[in-house]
């Protein structure tokens, strides 16, 4: 069995998991949630798996990296700490509708990495001069820490405005509680991805010096992510300086996730760039 085989197993079992996150909210049921974390439970120890065989193939090629060199590598880890990052908040907050947006876009992920395969994105290759540093591994596991965090919030702001105009997940709409939980855990999962995306640039910045004899050119992904960056501190401001929550700050967070679209898909389709490997 082979890498290739189990992440594209693991990308149906991201699916079914969302569908069961899913229709415990539109039926009103705990059932499918339950089992819905179970199945999400058995798809990141897939995903673990297959990322180490991954590597254990990248060694037996001759090119011996971890396996986040490329766009199909990253999106692997990128799905695995979105239902990580998921699946902790779950445990802490014994609660699982929260889960009902950000774990299907888990699954959203691996789906797309299963495409990328498909269409020739998906082989071991060799790393580039500027990729050979220990840098890698820290400036993109920091940052793919930080994109999660973004994402789970941006699940859970979608959740919130759902919940308080829909009356989505089966709750009361007029439940304060819960809507002060998706609030307060907007809050934090956003201090988490802005703490990790602070770390990936400045581990980049780093890197970039070593590798390029620069620590910022202005380079289409260096400048999305600065552009993040911001956008997130204007969120932490508005948030503890002039005290918005609920559907404002929620708005705000929708934005920020946006940003991290173009961030890092987005700007792969401009010419250029340091960061153009980041598109195979």
């Amino acid at each position: 069995m082979n890498s290739s085989l189990v992440l594209a197993i693991v990308t149906f079992v991201y699916g079914f998991s969302a569908v069961l996150y899913i229709s415990s909210a539109v039926f009103k049921k705990d059932g499918p949630a339950a089992l819905g974390s179970r199945v999400a439970w058995i798809a990141v120890f897939g995903n673990v798996l297959g990322f180490i065989l991954r590597w254990i193939e990248s060694y037996k090629i001759g090119y011996g990296h971890i396996p986040l060199s490329n766009l199909y590598e990253s999106l692997v880890f990128f799905a695995l700490s979105i239902a990580v990052v998921c699946l902790a908040l779950e445990w802490k907050y014994a609660t699982r509708y929260i889960n009902t947006v950000a774990m299907p876009l888990a699954f959203l992920t691996m789906a797309y990495a299963s495409l990328k395969a498909k269409a020739g994105g998906g082989e071991i290759q060799p790393l580039i001069p500027a990729l050979k540093s220990n840098w890698l591994t820290v400036h993109v596991i920091t940052c793919f820490l930080g994109y999660a965090g973004f994402a789970v919030a941006f699940g859970i702001s979608v959740l919130y405005l759902g919940k308080r105009f829909f009356g989505v997940d089966g709750k009361d709409r007029s439940d304060r509680g819960d809507f002060e939980l998706l609030d307060e855990l907007t809050q934090q999962t956003v201090m988490f991805g802005f703490l990790f995306l602070s770390l990936g640039i400045i581990t980049g910045s780093v890197w970039a010096n070593s590798a390029w004899g620069s620590y910022w050119s202005w380079d289409p992904k260096e400048t999305w992510s600065l552009i993040t960056w911001f956008v997130y501190a204007i969120f932490l401001h508005l948030r503890y300086v002039r005290g918005w929550d609920g559907t404002k700050i929620a708005v705000v967070s929708i934005i920020g996730f946006i940003a991290v679209m173009i961030t890092y898909f987005g700007v792969n389709y401009l010419p250029g760039g340091l960061h153009s490997y980041g598109k195979v």
